[in-house]
């Protein structure tokens, strides 16, 4: 059929966090790799940084059996890599490859993207280096396995590569394995974030802006253009949402050629009674180190509020939550108590040792029973508003914005704010469940992004019945109106308008949807529950391929006219 499409045979899909827990891109690709692999296989194979020679890393399973004589080659060849499996569902084969030994010629890569594609990289600093050179690492890899396993059996061969880490590794192949269609998904341009972190207007200028001239502003001209000049040389350039699709237009001069929404697996998320019974333990973790911090005893009904995500102040609107809450205490239409959570990793230095010690005296039974809990304290820790120790505290936003409204969750604040500084792995030792089991205890969450090319955070809120508050700035707002027409938080999600300038409506906005979301009666919040956890439906993989579908095809389109030429 004339309007039928190619579809791949074998991909291939580098990334920074494969295997390697870092940010968003990680859930994308954890994912839906399950859903690749019940199409192919075996024939998707993800590649990514090898971090842990001699260090256990429990998301990759090495197999010394899978592929031993192309590894034995590749060897030979100077590609040094472990394979094995990915440790999520689906169980994808995956490379895991050795960049070190590409230091000693960076130059001589360097010098050859400048030559071959106009690749700038002499104000390259901080970690441009060692994610370029695990780019290059995977390019050589892609052609290792291509020329050994793939290149005489005619197949449809597609490599995507993530973010800038990865261009010159899809320079690298588009070079030297012409017959692989090569695509390049940016999911935030690093020079629209910079912009945005840099507290410059980002939206009302988006126009006006040329991106090599703030790349030089920012120095931020190695990353610019190596992202900049692998969407304009790869088969197929793609991002993650229409917010960013504007930005990509404006600041790299590149019209994107499909938009990869961000879908999810729901087999993560418990059922049933499975369910009540997280939820339950969630909410009695949360509480319980409330109390022992706090030295307050909050009743069930104790609203608990929640933002997490990178640790980007303004991008993430960690800001204008702090100043929500902050005048959320000072309504009289508030007739429960709120504990807010600001879940965002920083420099942390370990679990504080005295908030341990509380925790080991409730759980060893070293306590009196109130109200069928644990809830013998009645005095407050010191810096009671902190459940970890932090390296150069005197310098954190977080901390810093706390003083400036004098926050500290005295008796008198009904709104108390606890900072958790570190990731949620299940082994941060105050509350050792992961991220997802104490999400599921949350009654509202708040994501206010002024930055945020899609937003996970929201989408998985509201895959675990968990009302949300995002902005239309980002995404995944975005997508929730076109859904909704306009969403509120009824619907499940509330989409907050936010643009460069109106941070104090945007607070107000929050205030109002925390107020509302109060007062609500049991079966009002069952409903805004059931409609987050439809509305997540609509976000599932299966819907969401089509739009990676549409990518494959225009890169192979092009890798086949190629062939034809070659």
């Amino acid at each position: 059929m004339e309007n039928e499409k190619i579809v791949p045979t074998f991909i291939f899909e580098a990334s920074w966090e494969v295997c390697n827990k870092v940010g968003g891109i990680y859930t994308v690709l954890s994912t839906r790799a399950k859903t690749l692999q019940d199409r192919l296989q075996d024939r998707v194979v993800f590649i990514g940084p090898d971090f842990w020679r001699g260090k256990e890393n429990s998301l990759f399973e090495e197999d010394h059996s899978m592929w031993q004589a192309w590894v034995k080659k590749a060897q030979r060849e100077g590609v040094n890599v472990r394979v094995g499996r990915w440790n999520i569902p689906g169980r994808p084969c995956v490379v895991l490859v050795d960049f070190t030994p590409y230091f000693k010629a960076k130059d001589q890569i360097y010098g050859e993207a400048w030559a071959d594609y106009g690749v700038e990289s002499l104000h390259a600093y901080g970690d441009y280096d060692e994610a370029s050179m695990f780019s290059y690492a995977s390019g050589r890899v892609v052609e290792s396995y291509y020329n050994y396993y793939l290149r005489k059996r005619e197949e449809r061969v597609v490599f995507q590569a993530h973010e800038w880490m990865t261009g010159l590794g899809a320079l690298y192949v588009k070079k030297h394995v012409p017959a692989v269609a090569t695509i390049f998904t940016t999911h935030a341009t690093s020079i629209g974030r910079s912009i945005a972190g840099n507290n410059k207007p980002l939206y009302d200028y988006l126009y006006a802006y040329n991106g090599n001239q703030m790349a030089g502003e920012l120095n931020m001209e190695a990353k610019h253009s190596i992202e900049r000049q692998t969407a304009h040389n790869v088969d197929c350039f793609t991002t993650v949402s229409d917010v960013t699709a504007k930005e990509c237009e404006e600041l790299l001069d590149k019209r994107c050629d499909a938009i990869l929404m961000n879908g999810f697996e729901n087999d993560f998320v418990p059922v049933g009674s499975s369910f009540t019974a997280q939820r339950k333990r969630a909410r009695q973790c949360l509480l319980r180190v409330a109390n022992a911090l706090i030295g307050e005893d909050f009743p069930e009904d104790t609203l608990i509020l929640a933002t997490s995500g990178r640790y980007e102040f303004k991008n993430k609107g960690i800001d204008v939550f702090l100043e929500a809450l902050h005048r959320l205490d000072w309504q009289a239409e508030l007739k429960r108590p709120v504990l807010a959570f600001i879940e965002v990793p920083a420099w942390v230095a370990g679990p504080r040792l005295d908030l341990q010690q509380r925790l080991a005296q409730s759980v060893n039974g070293q306590s009196s029973m109130v109200n069928g809990q644990c809830s013998p304290f009645d005095t407050p820790l010191p810096m009671p508003f902190i459940t970890h120790n932090l390296n150069d505290s005197g310098n954190d936003k977080v901390l810093g914005s706390m003083r400036w409204f004098n926050k500290s969750n005295r008796p008198d604040e009904r709104v108390k704010i606890i900072f958790v500084p570190c990731y949620l792995d299940g082994k941060d030792g105050i509350f050792d469940m992961s991220y997802y089991d104490l999400l599921i205890g949350n009654d509202l969450t708040v994501y206010a992004s002024y930055y945020e090319p899609w937003g996970y955070t929201p989408l998985e809120s509201v895959a675990f019945h968990v009302p949300t508050v995002t902005t239309s700035l980002s995404g995944f707002g975005m997508w929730a109106n076109k859904v909704k027409g306009e969403s509120h938080l009824a619907d499940g999600v509330e989409v907050i308008n936010r643009n460069d300038y109106n941070y104090g409506e945007v607070a107000d906005g929050i205030v109002k949807a925390i107020l509302e979301y109060a007062n609500w009666d049991v079966d009002q919040v069952k409903a805004a529950r059931r409609n987050a956890a439809n509305l997540a439906q609509k976000a599932l993989w299966k819907h969401f391929i089509q739009y990676y579908d549409e990518a494959y095809d225009i890169a192979l389109q092009k890798a086949e006219l190629r062939k034809e030429r070659m």
